[in-house]
């Protein structure tokens, strides 16, 4: 069985989507005769935690650790509301205090690539020992956060081991890059970087078409596209929600914000007694100020739940009992190629799905090829009302179905079938 060498920063008990694609992964590879080995922080400081993913971890793996200094945990003596924020991805771009701002900028220009950036050095040197002692000759580095590829690129250049470097999301192409108000020296230094491990990584993955697309102008290795999944854990069927509840599932960051959804469901309230009676916009996890105070800029306070942060089993709950699951990704070209992993668990789920995005967004093509919903841009209207009537109306007689087709191949164990021929 072959060994190989995972350097992630999340793991178990890490929440969120980030530990998810790993953890699933490392629970398949050995299905594929292919042996993980895990390295980890010791004390990390990890924004969200999901102590069920624990359970998930397959018996004997080999877990590695490494003592990290986070700088985030001083900044939290400051404010750790507003550091915990910045370090989980919610950037506000309203109302921004100067405290806000010189974290930003400190962030954006010190920590290059990022704040986990002292974890570097001490890891390559702990890796190089852990290499020789279990005889293992290929590396995987995930990121963001995007300093775990430097380690993969300084064990590259000492040692000439095989490397093969995940893209969970872009690197210096994503969406909150331009809010680190980043000076052109770290500007320059980012993308050199990038560049750098493109270049050297003998195998690089990525999770869209679209950051496949981009990598290739920087870099001829290469380029594989894996997509997140789901889990093939079977859920015992559950009885939907008797309210017509649209589910928002994970972080709503700032820029996630879908005013013409919003509009519409204001313009339903007003105009179809039926719809008000029933009607509930449930917000499962983070949720940023500026997209609250936009939802109820259009009369929706009422109709929503804010539940906060669940655990992944009570999620995956939600979304079978929900009518309609809600996906939103921020209006702009850079976040085309995002695809968050919350859209194949909705897969899974068979509930309808309601995408809005940017144009060409490649989320579009998945829900297309599957038939599992619709997805709309943020200047669409008319197309949009009549769907949610069409939806609210089968609601009303108990036939808000759809018949997805092509999901299997988003399992998490197809998925991992495709990672271990590349390894």
């Amino acid at each position: 069985m072959k060994k190989v060498l995972i350097i992630t920063y999340y793991w178990p008990p890490a929440g969120g989507p980030g530990v998810q694609r790993w953890l699933k992964f490392v629970k398949y590879l050995r299905d594929f005769n292919i042996e993980p080995v895990l390295f980890i922080p010791k004390n990390p400081n990890y924004p969200i935690t999901d102590a069920a993913f624990l359970k998930e971890i397959p018996e004997g793996i080999k877990i590695i650790k490494q003592s990290i200094f986070e700088p985030y945990q001083l900044a939290s003596f400051l404010s750790s509301k507003k550091t915990k924020r910045i370090s989980s991805g919610i950037i506000q771009t309203k109302n921004q205090s100067f405290l806000e701002k010189i974290l930003l900028w400190i962030r954006g220009n010190l920590f290059i690539p990022d704040a986990r950036k002292y974890w570097i050095k001490p890891s390559v040197k702990s890796i190089t020992k852990v290499l020789q002692e279990e005889n293992i000759e290929t590396i995987i580095t995930t990121g963001p956060p995007h300093s775990i590829h430097l380690i993969g690129l300084a064990l590259k250049e000492r040692l000439g081991i095989t490397w093969l470097a995940d893209f969970r999301d872009p690197w210096t192409s994503i969406g909150y890059h331009k809010k680190l108000k980043l000076t052109r020296a770290a500007k320059k230094k980012h993308k050199f970087l990038e560049k750098r491990v493109l270049n050297i990584a003998d195998t690089i993955v990525v999770t869209s078409p679209t950051t496949k697309r981009e990598f290739e102008a920087l870099t001829s290795q290469p380029i594989s596209v894996i997509t997140n999944g789901f889990d093939d854990q079977q859920i015992q069927e559950i009885k939907l929600d008797a309210a017509f509840t649209m589910v928002h599932i994970g972080s709503l960051l700032s820029g996630r914000n879908p005013e013409n959804l919003w509009r519409i469901l204001s313009e339903l309230l007003v105009s179809n007694a039926d719809f008000k009676k029933v009607f509930k916009l449930k917000l499962i996890g983070v949720v940023s100020e500026d997209v609250l105070e936009s939802i109820y800029a259009h009369h929706l306070k009422p109709y929503v739940d804010l539940v906060g942060y669940v655990s992944h089993n009570t999620a995956l709950q939600a979304q079978k009992k929900s009518q309609i699951l809600l996906l939103t990704e921020i209006n702009s070209k850079e976040t085309q190629g995002i695809i968050p992993g919350k859209l194949f668990e909705y897969l899974a789920a068979k509930r309808p799905i309601l995408a809005i995005g940017p144009k060409n967004w490649d989320v579009s093509a998945i829900l297309e090829d599957t038939k599992a919903g619709k997805t709309f841009d943020y200047t669409e209207d008319v197309k949009l009302k009549k769907l949610l009537l069409e939806w609210f109306e089968a609601y009303k007689t108990s036939s808000l179905n759809i018949a997805a087709t092509n999901i299997n191949k988003y399992s998490r164990r197809e998925l991992t079938r495709k990672l271990a021929e590349l390894i």
